[in-house]
């Protein structure tokens, strides 16, 4: 039987915001590879009106959903009684097992957590239970795609969305065109991305050199991989090819990388 080489030195770029890049760089490490942090994409929590609205109705909310850790620490953060005031009978449902672990931490346990880490496969599970007249409270950041609430209101649900956190491109993007040059010029083996907004900054930033980056990725020699479908999607409409797990998990994703790698 073959024995893996793991990522065998190769240099793995990791675009996504650096308090969330430990968990991929530690795969990396301990699969024998090089991983290069460089985010395209940095999270601001701020305490927003509709934040803070969010926390003053929380004694009238039958559920509320967390679709990433951001949210709920941003949450946390200015609304620190939210647990105390929240309905007793409030339910919680999260995106995935990893935003689950986070909202542990705080005491709290999710009713929902689809088998499908996305707003559609929460949508599913949410299928089976009357939501007609249900108030949600969904914290999030405002440039996340509209599916998760316009689902709900078409279930009969009162959706109150609450700006938790800012997405926005890195203040100081010095590192991410310097990983634009060793892409065009090679020196990268791989690079992961892990939503949307990864991708879509990477080639805003690239400038004018963003026509050399997307050839440069259509040649294959640097192997692309993304967390799932919705990610893969920019790169798609940009005919760029890339590797994409079936369950949509930051370590899954590297478990496929590393297949791909050691081909």
């Amino acid at each position: 039987m073959k024995k893996s080489k793991g990522f065998n030195n190769k240099i793995i770029a990791i675009t996504r915001p650096i308090e969330r890049a430990q968990s991929a760089v530690k795969i990396v490490k301990d699969n024998r590879g090089v991983p290069l942090v460089v985010p395209t994409l940095e999270l601001e929590s701020f305490p927003s009106q509709s934040l803070m609205n969010l926390c003053r109705i929380a004694g009238k909310l039958d559920w509320i959903i967390f679709t990433s850790p951001a949210s709920l620490e941003s949450l946390f953060k200015y609304c620190e009684n939210f647990k105390e005031e929240l309905n007793p009978d409030c339910q919680v449902a999260v995106i995935g097992p990893r935003t689950e672990r986070f909202l542990d931490d705080y005491g709290l346990k999710a009713e929902i957590v689809p088998e499908n880490y996305t707003a559609e496969g929460l949508l599913d599970e949410f299928q089976e239970i009357n939501l007609q007249g249900k108030k949600i409270g969904v914290p999030r950041t405002f440039k996340a795609r509209d599916v998760l609430p316009e689902g709900l209101k078409k279930m009969g649900a009162t959706v109150f969305l609450a700006e938790a956190y800012k997405s926005t491109q890195p203040k100081d993007t010095s590192k991410v065109e310097l990983l634009v040059a060793d892409i065009i010029k090679g020196k990268i083996d791989a690079i992961t991305f892990t939503s949307p907004l990864t991708v879509t900054n990477l080639f805003e930033i690239a400038g004018n050199k963003r026509e050399k980056l997307i050839e440069s990725l259509k040649e294959r020699k640097i192997r692309v991989a993304v967390i799932g479908p919705i990610t893969q999607k920019p790169l798609d409409d940009l005919k760029i090819k890339s590797i994409s797990p079936s369950k949509y998990t930051v370590k899954a994703m590297l478990d496929r990388l590393m297949e791909e790698i050691d081909n």
